[in-house]
């Protein structure tokens, strides 16, 4: 056992190792070469002060970036990244995934040694990324929707002021942390460098897959084609925002125990598994040992998350 768990973590830090070089190295090296450029022009360059040619070098070579963004995939891999506001190139992720993919493969031939379990562990591993940027786009989606009437209010306050509208983006910009106020930025900024407010908001609607934000893009879009009290509407639109966030607790709390169900169905196979290997070790090890027991352990991985997701379809209530 323990030298299959140092052939592990020697394979693990291997495909580390590999992964790093590959991320860094090409960075590194343009880095240095900016450097040395920089300092042959002018030798008072600080190596504290890193500039914005520095920050876009860093990440995987070019070609790999250029291979993806080529491809349909990669404009919404870069979608996904942007929605979820980080900063990582689409390159990053697509190595990220292979290193974990291998670093999965390696786990399994070391400690399962079933050949058939690749086929559920590989893509599990390369999924591991997509799954994360995945989670942290709902969680800032959530956080956007929060926000979000306060924003409303706040331009609806700002054009009664007497602002503009584009005024009013900038407040929003100003005034509202993260995630509203880099998003609002952004728009802020696009109209400003010629874009306009439709084009903008478009751009916005576009990042923020928000039926909320394209209720307020469409009643913007609608106000200045055809005029009305653009602050009255933007009112009432947060109004109708925040009663729905009351509605889904409710919805929230109602569907509580078909969330239940669902883990306490997914974590039951592996209790039970656990609980009878300790009272007969020898009953239990024929799973581990016979071709037959490989099939069923796979087939009980598949079902128990095709099981998992279909509960989590049925108590998902849209408001």
């Amino acid at each position: 056992m323990l030298i299959a768990t140092m052939v592990f973590v020697l394979v693990v830090a291997f495909v580390f190792g590999v992964y790093a070089a590959v991320t860094r190295m090409p960075a590194a090296m343009a880095n240095r070469q900016l450097k040395r450029r920089l300092q042959e022009v002018d030798g008072r360059v600080s190596a504290s002060e890193e500039s914005v040619v520095m920050r876009q070098a860093e990440g995987p070579p070019p070609a790999i970036d250029r291979f993806i963004n080529q491809t349909s995939a990669g404009g919404r891999l870069a979608r996904l990244i942007e929605q979820a506001g980080a900063t990582m190139a689409p390159g990053s992720v697509v190595v990220m995934s292979v290193v974990f993919a291998a670093a999965a493969a390696a786990a399994t031939q070391v400690f399962v040694r079933i050949p058939l379990a690749l086929l559920v562990t590989v893509p599990a591993g390369a999924a591991l990324p997509l799954l994360g940027l995945m989670r942290r786009r709902s969680a800032r989606m959530k956080i956007f929707e929060e926000q979000f009437p306060e924003a409303l209010e706040l331009i609806s306050r700002a054009v009664r002021a007497g602002h503009a509208f584009p005024s009013a983006l900038g407040m929003v910009a100003d005034e509202l942390t993260a995630p509203v106020g880099p998003e609002f930025k952004k728009c802020f900024d696009q109209q400003n460098f010629g874009l306009s407010i439709r084009e903008a908001l478009d751009a916005l609607a576009v990042r923020v897959p928000l039926v909320d934000v394209k209720f307020f893009v469409t009643a913007v879009a609608i106000q200045r084609d055809t005029g009305g009290n653009l602050a009255e509407v933007l009112d009432n639109l947060a109004h109708v925002v925040r009663e729905r966030f009351k509605i889904q607790r409710q919805v929230r709390t109602h569907t509580a125990h078909g969330r239940i169900t669902g883990y306490v169905l997914l974590a039951l196979p592996a209790c039970l598994a656990v609980g009878l290997w300790m009272i007969n070790p020898e009953h239990m090890n024929l799973l581990f040992q016979e071709r037959v027991g490989h099939l069923m352990i796979i087939a009980t991985i598949v079902m128990e998350t095709v099981g998992f997701v279909w509960i989590r379809q049925v108590i998902k209530i849209e408001v």
